[in-house]
């Protein structure tokens, strides 16, 4: 018979697989303020046809993370707190191989969405425990832990680092 912990570790290791199901629908609130993001493509509500809204409250009820780090945009490391971007897709139910990330000025960057599961990548909505304003790099800004592996130190990574986020489109 499992114990408490480890029917609960199961639950933990299958909500972070939860991007690899199939055919399973998720329940997704409407957002009550003005929308900051948008996910489109491969999603999978119960609610919604085509398109996953959310705004701030909704990302800020998800489990929050922070990390420092330093990066190539800012002169001292910075602290980034948001939502894992694994459980922001778990929630849409996303699934697929790529996420395209759309900026608010129609930059574009293709992310594999194995990264977010291989990494602690944060959509971050704090730099330094305040709200980002759109000229600080806001309201959204993808940031992955630089600071956690060497190889992460690359241009590879610091490009798929999107900001003035606004919609995620899983392919």
């Amino acid at each position: 018979m499992p114990t408490f912990l480890s029917l609960r570790r199961r639950f933990l290791l299958l909500g972070s697989a939860s991007l690899l199901l199939t055919g399973v629908a998720h329940a997704l609130d409407l957002p009550k303020g003005k929308v900051i993001l948008t996910i489109t493509g491969n999603i999978r509500l119960k609610n919604v046809a085509d398109q996953a809204d959310f705004d701030m409250d909704m990302l800020a009820a998800l489990p929050q993370y922070s990390f420092s780090t330093s990066s190539p945009w800012y002169k001292e490391t910075k602290k980034f707190t948001g939502p894992l971007l694994r459980d922001v897709l778990a929630a849409v139910g996303a699934q697929g191989t790529t996420i395209r990330a759309v900026a608010l000025n129609n930059f574009k960057v293709e992310i594999p969405l194995a990264d977010t599961q291989q990494l602690q990548v944060v959509l971050a909505r704090l730099l330094d425990d305040k709200p980002m304003l759109i000229r600080e790099k806001g309201p959204l800004f993808i940031v992955y832990p630089f600071d956690t592996a060497t190889e992460l130190h690359s241009a590879r990574y610091y490009s798929r680092s999107a900001w003035q986020l606004r919609t995620l489109e899983i392919q």
